[in-house]
C-alpha cells in the first residue's frame, strides 16, 4: 500500500512516523511535509489547501490511502473532493467536519444526542468562557473570570470577524479522547492531556497546544471505552441520523467536573500535540486502523510518553521564520522522537518556519521517566528566542 499524509506540522510528522513502521506499507508520502517528515516519507511541494493539486498527486502516485491531518482542509471539503475522485480517505466530509468548524452546530448535535456540555449563556458576563464559532487554530477561546478579562476577550474576538458566544466556565482537569470512527462504529485511543496556555502554571494566552502526556493519573486507559459509549457514540449516531456520517478521527475535549465529564469541544482530526504522545505508545499497526478496520481496539503499551513543544519567542501572537536551529541530531541521539512542527531548510540549514517549531517526545516506563527523557533531549536544542514550558507533566 501507499499512503499520503496531508499537512506539514508535528502531528503529521508523528502520523508519517507511525505509518512508516507498518509492515504493509510500501511507501509513505507527504504534502507538503517538512524537513523532519522527509526522513520517513517522500515530500511533495503541494499545500494542504490546494485540493486539485492534491488529487493530481494522489492519482499520479497511485495512493491507496490519503490521511488528512489539519482541520481547515477537512472543513473546506478536501475529503469530499478526494472521495469524489475515487480515492480512499481518512477524514470526514465537510458536512460532518462541521462538528469542529461550527461550535453552534456542535452544540446542536450534542443537545440532540443528550451529551453533556457547558451551557451556552444568553449574554457574556463573568465568569464565562468566550468562544469563536469557527476555526481559530486553537486560539479562539478565552476564559474570563473578571470584567477586565471579558472586556479584553471581547475586543480580540470582535477582531476575528466571525460569530462567537459565551458559555459557563467549567472547572476541573481536562483530557482528550480520540475515537477512530466509521459511521456508528468507533474504537478509542487511551486518554491524553494537553497544555494550552503558553506559560508555566497555565498562565498567558491560549495556544494550539504547548505540551502533552499519556497515560493520565486520574483517568485510566481502561476508562476509554466507557467514555466512548457516553460521549462519542451518541454524537456519531446523531450525525448518521442527519445524513452526515462521520469517517475519521472524532476528538472530544473533555473536562472532569464535580458533576462528571462535560464536553468542551469536538474536533474532526487528530489533536496536536496529543497525537505525538499517543502514537509512541501504540503497539497496534496504525495503517489498518486508518484504513477503516475497526474490528479491534488500538493496543497500547504500558509505557508513558511526554511531549514538550519548543516554540518561537513571539508565539502565539506571531511565528518565527529563518532562525537557525541547532542540536536536533543530539536530541534524537538520546532516544527521543523529535517531531518537526514549524521548520524549513534554507541553504541546507534547518531554520524556524512557524509558531510551534519542534515537539520533543520522551518515552519511559512512567510519566516521570518520560518527562525526564523529553526535557533532557530538549536541552540539546537551541535557537534564538526558543520558548518551552518547564512544567509539562510535572507532579503527575
Amino acid at each position: 500500500m501507499r499512503a499520503l499524509v496531508v499537512g506539514s506540522g508535528g502531528r503529521e510528522h508523528a502520523l508519517a512516523w507511525a505509518l512508516s513502521r507498518s509492515p504493509d506499507l510500501e511507501e509513505v508520502h507527504a504534502a507538503p511535509g517538512n524537513p523532519g517528515i522527509a526522513a520517513v516519507a517522500h515530500c511533495h511541494p503541494v499545500r494542504a489547501d490546494d485540493h486539485a493539486a492534491l488529487v493530481s498527486v494522489a492519482r499520479e502516485l497511485r495512493i491507496d490511502l490519503v490521511v488528512v491531518g489539519p482541520e481547515a482542509p477537512l472543513v473546506a471539503g478536501l475529503a469530499d473532493e478526494l472521495r469524489h475522485r475515487g480515492l480512499t480517505v481518512f477524514g470526514p466530509s465537510a458536512a460532518a467536519a462541521r462538528i469542529e468548524g461550527s461550535k453552534s452546530f456542535a452544540k446542536e448535535v450534542m443537545d440532540a444526542a443528550g451529551v453533556p456540555s457547558a451551557r451556552t449563556l444568553p449574554d457574556a458576563r463573568p465568569p464565562c468562557v468566550l468562544k469563536l464559532d469557527g476555526l481559530a487554530a486553537g486560539k479562539g477561546v478565552w476564559m474570563c473570570r473578571t470584567r477586565g478579562e471579558l472586556d479584553s476577550a471581547l475586543k480580540v474576538a470582535h477582531a476575528f470577524d466571525q460569530p462567537f458566544h459565551a458559555e459557563e466556565l467549567l472547572e476541573g482537569p481536562e483530557l482528550s479522547l480520540f475515537a477512530l470512527a466509521a459511521g456508528e462504529a468507533a474504537v478509542a485511543f487511551p486518554p491524553a492531556r494537553d497544555y494550552k496556555r503558553i506559560g508555566d502554571g497555565d498562565t498567558g494566552p491560549n495556544t494550539g497546544g504547548i505540551g502533552s502526556f499519556s497515560p493520565l493519573p486520574d483517568v485510566a486507559d481502561g476508562d476509554a471505552p466507557e467514555i466512548l459509549e457516553t460521549v462519542h457514540l451518541p454524537v456519531l449516531r446523531e450525525l448518521v441520523r442527519r445524513g452526515t456520517p462521520f469517517q475519521g478521527l472524532l476528538y472530544a475535549g473533555l473536562m472532569r467536573t464535580e458533576d462528571g465529564l462535560r464536553v468542551i469541544e469536538f474536533n474532526c482530526r487528530f489533536g496536536d500535540p496529543e497525537t505525538q504522545s499517543l502514537l509512541p505508545r501504540l503497539e497496534s499497526d496504525l495503517l489498518p486502523l486508518l484504513a477503516g478496520d475497526l474490528s479491534q481496539q488500538p493496543q497500547v503499551a504500558g509505557r508513558a510518553a511526554v511531549t514538550v513543544v519548543l516554540s518561537g519567542g513571539g508565539y502565539p501572537e506571531r511565528g518565527d521564520q529563518g532562525t537557525p536551529i541547532e542540536g536536533v541530531d543530539a536530541a534524537e541521539a538520546t532516544g527521543a522522537l523529535v517531531c518537526h512542527a514549524g521548520t524549513a531548510l534554507h541553504d541546507g540549514r534547518l531554520v524556524t518556519n512557524g509558531g510551534r517549531i519542534l515537539n520533543v517526545v520522551g518515552v519511559g516506563q512512567t510519566v516521570a521517566e518520560a518527562r525526564t527523557a523529553a526535557y533532557d533531549a530538549a536541552a540539546h536544542i537551541d535557537f534564538a528566542g526558543m520558548h518551552l514550558r518547564t512544567d509539562i507533566a510535572a507532579n503527575v
